[in-house]
């Protein structure tokens, strides 16, 4: 027996086929974990091939069937695990009710996730996906004092703007610390700002569409952010490793590299992948100008790539999948 793979342990990763999730247990693998993830048709090979062919797949990772709004359906697969890595979320484009089938799947999910974390008596951390949205829609912010990790999204503000994404990240990561600290689970929070890297489903996600879209020439998905903060996917995902590895790892960590405005970003891609078909410029929106601090994580060791390693390993997984012509 490999006493590397013995010592890392067993932890569980919801939604492992997502664009986020399948990078997380293709590190978590690399370091040596036993890996359970879930999956909504274990039995759908074409859709969990990218998972099967990562390294150390075969060993010490198992996909198990779990629906997000099953109470009780991941009881199987938290039970025994030492860690859960929560980033299962609904991302799905707004509808005719963006309630049932944005909000509540994201807190509802969340909730059944660690109803299931509290009768497993192995489990020592979760971390949960949440997102830098949850802390930047808010419309009564110093833009000259970079945001942390105490400040929270305005619920009301996002309900009157409609933006239902950050709105159900903010309504489920509140759930989350408020369940947590009732039934004292350790847990510890991600909140990535958009993440950008190579996409190892081949089936891109809105996410990885609105990039390759962006290096298409298409404006219109970009234009509502008019400043974004930008993350490259392994340090999110390396970022998820050491929060739960790190025993004075606590509350929130804001994750991301950069943030800058639409027209700064369009300037560095047109300058540097001149023969793509990035947009040239943005029209100009009236946006609050924020910064994001990251101390936090920087004070763990953390590291961040640069917005030209994101978009260097982007842009060349895109080509490599047939989705962007060769450079």
């Amino acid at each position: 027996m490999d006493m590397k793979v013995e010592s890392k342990g067993k932890v569980c990763v919801t939604g492992a086929s997502g664009f986020l999730a399948s990078w997380l247990v293709k590190r978590l693998l690399l370091s040596g974990y036993h890996v359970i993830g879930t999956v909504r048709d274990p039995g759908n090979e074409k859709k969990l091939a990218h998972l099967w062919s990562l390294e150390g797949a075969r060993e010490r990772l198992q996909l198990v069937k779990a629906n997000l709004m099953e109470e009780g359906s991941f009881d199987g697969a938290i039970m025994g695990c030492q860690g859960v890595f929560h980033t299962a979320s609904p991302v799905l484009k707004p509808s005719s009710d963006p309630k049932a089938e944005i909000l509540n799947p994201a807190i509802e999910g969340t909730l059944n996730v660690l109803r299931s974390c509290k009768k497993n008596p192995s489990l020592r951390r979760v971390v949960v996906t949440s997102s830098s949205s949850t802390v930047r829609a808010r419309d009564d912010f110093d833009p000259k004092i970079p945001l942390d990790e105490s400040t929270w999204s305005s619920v009301e503000l996002c309900e009157r703007l409609q933006v239902w994404y950050a709105l159900a990240k903010t309504l489920a990561e509140k759930a989350a610390w408020e369940f947590c600290n009732k039934n004292s689970i350790d847990l510890v929070t991600v909140l990535p700002a958009f993440v950008i890297g190579p996409s190892l489903p081949p089936d891109l996600c809105s996410t990885a569409s609105d990039v390759l879209g962006l290096l298409e020439g298409e404006t219109e998905k970009f234009q509502l952010h008019g400043r974004m903060g930008y993350v490259h996917i392994d340090d999110v995902a390396a970022s998820h490793i050491l929060v739960y590895e790190d025993k004075d790892a606590h509350g929130r960590y804001l994750c991301s590299s950069t943030v800058i405005d639409n027209n700064d970003l369009a300037s560095f891609l047109s300058a540097r992948y001149p023969s793509l078909s990035a947009p040239k410029r943005f029209e100009q929106l009236n946006r609050p100008y924020y910064e994001f601090n990251t101390s936090k994580l920087r004070s763990l060791g953390f590291k961040f790539k640069t917005i030209n390693e994101m978009f260097d390993d982007c842009i060349a997984s895109l080509v490599e999948q047939g989705h962007l012509p060769s450079p």
